[in-house]
Order: structure tokens, then C-alpha cells, then sequence
């Protein structure tokens, strides 16, 4: 609300129409004088501060302390004391991935252990593919080489070591048994097939695409396990919008006999939901931090209560949003997290072999 002077005129200065009061019917400006003193700029500034504080804090006391209440108040039409969900997704969205980001490295999501000694188990497959490979190559003194240093079992040896043993043979990622060095090896393969026998279109390019980074990264596994790990990582904001529709559906399929409840009014309850879920994994993180420099048991103790707090917390937002009784709404509670922890699962792998795509 500003302190200017009302204009006399009645036409709006920003859509034309001839107002009739002080605001705007049709656009919602006031009708004020656009020339301004300084000082009316300052509490004009300082009023829109602490009226987004005030929505602010009474947005975010009812969304943590009254599962559901927002959602039910955004649905009958009472909006204007709080801030728009959108709006709230977009704030606290961006600070959780500022902290997760700053907190976790790409190099750290994904663990080779490369330098780690190699289990017995792990010593009689790499000698087994050694003597496969030897059989094709009888004069290859490399291969003999690392064959007699794996049958030692008293020297240990790391994976890193036992990789500088194939040579150009080794292929560190295999997806779905692909074993080809080449693309030319591949293609003369699928030549010597029937027709009706080779691959298909997504077969071919899973192959090539396996291959290239086989021999793009075969000298430095790590580098490309370091690259995935931040395509992952940095792709989470991505698997996480697309999965608020999907989790909204899932609450339409659960409740779709409540034909009062629209596809959008389920959204918004997912989107208070993930914005409380942010919020939970923030104090998360920053505990698991805090106890990386302290070591005290406490800490670990309040981190799995605020785990539980956020299925609890679904439980009691579908029992005050949705109206059902205890016995129907936890059955469904059931349902939907387990088709939620599969939808996860899902997208996390389809996004994660995306990310393989892009090395």
C-alpha cells in the first residue's frame, strides 16, 4: 500500500481503464501519483519487505507444524495470507541444492575403489578373463604376466593394478555383456548375422555408445566415474521436478473415487509436501556435517527421527487434506510410499544412464 498521492484522474496509468475506487479493477494497480518523494520510496520498499516476512513465517510455521493445512486452505480459496506454493518450491528448492551442491562433490557421488586391494573372489574373474583372453592372444606376454601375479594370493593387488594387465583389452564399463573393443568388431559382428537376428535400432546405439566410452576412458576409469557422478548430481533438481507431477498422479490414481479433489489440487499438495521435504533434508545435511566435526551419537539419533518425521508427516497431511478415516488413509499411505519409492528408483536409473550417454 503506498502513501502517494491519490491521482485525480481516474484513468490507469498502467491498463487505461477508468477506475472506480482506489485500485485498479482490471489490473490491480493503485491509483496514485508515479512521481514520489524518496522517503515514500523507502517505506514503500520496507512495507513490501515485511509484508513478504509476515506471509513468510506464517506460510512456513503452518506448513511445518500443520501437515495438510496449506493444501486444504489453497483448495477452498483462502490464498491470500500465504505465499504461493510455486513460489515457495522455487525459494527453498534453490537453497537446498546452494547447501547440497556445496556439500557433495561429483567426484565423490560414485566410489570405484580403484586403489582398494581385490578380493580372492574378484582375483579368480580377473584370471579367468585373463586366460580367455590369452587363448585368443597365445603370444601376449602382458596377459601371462598378470595371470601369474593374480595366482599369487600372498602379494595383494588393486583393481587399478590388475587393469594395466589387459592392455587395449579390457572393457571397464559392460552393460548387458557387451565385450566388443570396436566399433569395426561390432559392426563386422552384426554383418555376420541374419538380418532378423541383429540388433536393433537402441541395441546399436547402447553398443556404440558403450564402446566410445570404453575407448575414450580405458587409460583413466576414474575420470569417467568422476564425470558420471557429477551429471548425476548435478541432474537431481531435474529427476525431482519430473517426478511432482508423477507423485501428484499417483495421489489421483489413490484417491480417484474423491472426484471433488482435481489433478491440481493433488499438485499442490505434492508441491508443500517436497517443500517440507527440502526443508527436512536441509537440517539433514547440516547435522550430518556438524557430526562429521563432533562424532556424537545425539546427532545420528535426531537424523533418523527426521527421517521418519516425513513419512509421518505424509500420514498426517492425506488424513487432514484427503478427510478419510485412520484404517483408509494408512493403507494408502502403504501404497503410495511404496509406488513412490519405485517411481524414485525409476527415474533415478533412467537418469543416471542418461548421464552415461552424456560422457
Amino acid at each position: 500500500m503506498s502513501h502517494s498521492s491519490q491521482r485525480k484522474e481516474k484513468d490507469c496509468l498502467n491498463c487505461g481503464t477508468i477506475v472506480q475506487g482506489k485500485y485498479c479493477h482490471v489490473c490491480g494497480q493503485e491509483n496514485v501519483e508515479p512521481k514520489e518523494s524518496f522517503w515514500h520510496m523507502v517505506t514503500h520498499f520496507s512495507y513490501d519487505i515485511t509484508h513478504f516476512d509476515s506471509k513468510f513465517f506464517e506460510t512456513m510455521k503452518d506448513l511445518l507444524f500443520k501437515p495438510g493445512f496449506l493444501s486444504k486452505e489453497y483448495m477452498i480459496g483462502r490464498r491470500a495470507s500465504y505465499l504461493h506454493p510455486v513460489k515457495m518450491y522455487v525459494f527453498t528448492s534453490a537453497l537446498f541444492f546452494l547447501l547440497f551442491f556445496s556439500l557433495f562433490k561429483g567426484e565423490n557421488a560414485i566410489s570405484t575403489n580403484a586403489n582398494q586391494p581385490i578380493s580372492l573372489r574378484e582375483r579368480e574373474a580377473a584370471i579367468s578373463e585373463l586366460k580367455e583372453l590369452l587363448v585368443k592372444d597365445t603370444a601376449n606376454k602382458l596377459l601371462r604376466e598378470g595371470i601369474l601375479l593374480l595366482e599369487d594370493t600372498s602379494k595383494p593387488i588393486t583393481a587399478k593394478e590388475v587393469l594395466a594387465y589387459y592392455g587395449d583389452k579390457h572393457n571397464f564399463l559392460n552393460i548387458g555383456g557387451i565385450k566388443y573393443r570396436s566399433q569395426t568388431e561390432y559392426d563386422s559382428v552384426q554383418q555376420s548375422l541374419p538380418v532378423s537376428n541383429r540388433d536393433g535400432w537402441f541395441m546399436r546405439r547402447l553398443v556404440k555408445k558403450t564402446i566410445q566410452i570404453n575407448e575414450k576412458y580405458r587409460e583413466n576409469p576414474e575420470e569417467a566415474f568422476k564425470k558420471l557422478g557429477d551429471g548425476v548430481l548435478h541432474r537431481l533438481p531435474y529427476m525431482l521436478f519430473v517426478s511432482l507431477p508423477l507423485f501428484a498422479l499417483l495421489l489421483k490414481l489413490a484417491y480417484w473415487r474423491r472426484k471433488q479433489f482435481y489433478y491440481t489440487d493433488h499438485a499442490v499438495f505434492a508441491i508443500h509436501l517436497y517443500i517440507f521435504s527440502f526443508i527436512v533434508l536441509t537440517a539433514v545435511f547440516a547435522l550430518d556435517k556438524l557430526d562429521d566435526m563432533i562424532h556424537s551419537n545425539f546427532i545420528g539419533v535426531v537424523m533418523g527421527i527426521l527421517f521418519l518425521m516425513l513419512f509421518f508427516y505424509l500420514y498426517k497431511a492425506m488424513r487432514k487434506f484427503y478427510g478419510q478415516k485412520r484404517g483408509k488413509t494408512f493403507l494408502k499411505f502403504l501404497l503410495l510410499s511404496f509406488f513412490s519409492i519405485i517411481m524414485m528408483i525409476v527415474l533415478f536409473g533412467f537418469f543416471l544412464f542418461f548421464s552415461a550417454f552424456t560422457l
